[in-house]
C-alpha cells in the first residue's frame, strides 16, 4: 500500500506462446523464467498482492510454487494469440475489484529489479499520475532511420534545417521496455490502455530491460545473470 491505496500486481502468462514454447517457465539458472519476476514483486514494500493469470495448469503450477496466489484462472478465450494484451489486465480488476491501482509485470523481464518496480510506483504517485509505464534509452534512432521507396532511400524524420553527423549530438530518444505499466485502475477501465495522454514515462537503465522475445534473448539473459553472479 502507498498512500492509502492498495496495490495489486498482476503477472500475465499464458500457455500458447508461438515464439518460444513454454517460454515462461522455461528454466534458467535453476528458476523458471517466470520465477524471476514473482521473486522481485513479492520484495515490493508497496504491493499488497502479487497474482497469476493464465490459463495453463503447468504455469499455475509453477507460479504457485514460486509463491505467486492464484485467486482465479484465466478464461480460454481471453488467451488466444489475437488477445488484446489489456483484456486479461481488465478481467483481473473484474475478479479482485478491491484494489485501486494494477501494477502489470510482465515474465518476458526477468531483469526487472524490485528498485525498478517500487521505483516506478514511487514515480507515478510522486507526480500524482494515473498512469506510468516504464521505458528506456534506445540505442537506434528515428534520425538515422530511413524508409525505402522503389529502391530509394527516404528519412523517416523529415528535418531539413538540422543534419545529426555524430552520435554523441543526437537528442535521446526512449522506447517501452515491457518491464512495468501502473494504472489507476478506474482509470484502466475507462482508457482501457495504458498509452494514453495521461501516462507518464519510468526511465529504467537498458541493462535491466531486456525483454525476452526469441532464443538469442534467453542467450543475453544467461550471460547477464552470468556477470551478476
Amino acid at each position: 500500500m502507498i498512500h492509502n491505496k492498495k496495490i495489486l500486481a498482476l503477472i500475465p502468462a499464458r500457455g500458447g506462446s508461438k515464439g518460444i514454447p513454454r517460454k515462461n517457465i522455461r528454466v534458467v539458472q535453476d528458476k523458471p523464467l517466470i520465477a524471476w519476476t514473482i521473486d522481485e514483486a513479492r520484495k515490493s514494500k508497496y504491493i499488497d498482492r502479487v497474482v497469476l493469470s493464465s490459463e495453463d495448469e503447468e504455469i499455475i503450477k509453477v507460479a504457485a510454487e514460486w509463491g505467486c496466489d492464484i485467486p482465479f484462472v484465466r478464461p480460454l478465450h481471453l488467451a488466444e494469440d489475437d488477445t488484446p494484451g489489456i483484456d486479461p489486465v481488465l478481467h483481473a480488476m473484474d475478479q479482485l475489484p478491491e484494489y485501486d491501482f494494477v501494477v502489470l509485470l510482465q515474465p518476458t523481464s526477468p531483469l526487472r529489479s524490485v528498485e525498478d518496480i517500487d521505483g516506478a510506483i514511487e514515480y507515478c504517485f510522486s507526480k500524482k499520475a494515473l498512469c506510468c509505464v516504464s521505458v528506456c534509452e534506445s540505442s537506434e534512432t528515428p534520425y538515422w532511420m530511413y524508409k525505402v521507396i522503389d529502391g530509394n532511400l527516404q528519412p523517416l524524420i523529415s528535418n531539413n534545417e538540422i543534419k545529426y553527423v555524430r552520435r554523441q549530438d543526437l537528442p535521446p530518444i526512449y522506447i517501452l521496455n515491457g518491464a512495468i505499466y501502473i494504472a489507476d485502475c478506474n482509470w484502466l477501465k475507462e482508457s482501457k490502455s495504458f498509452l494514453a495522454d495521461e501516462s507518464i514515462a519510468y526511465v529504467m537503465d537498458s541493462t535491466r530491460s531486456l525483454d525476452i522475445d526469441n532464443e538469442i534473448d534467453f542467450v543475453l539473459l544467461e550471460h547477464y545473470l552470468s556477470l551478476r553472479s
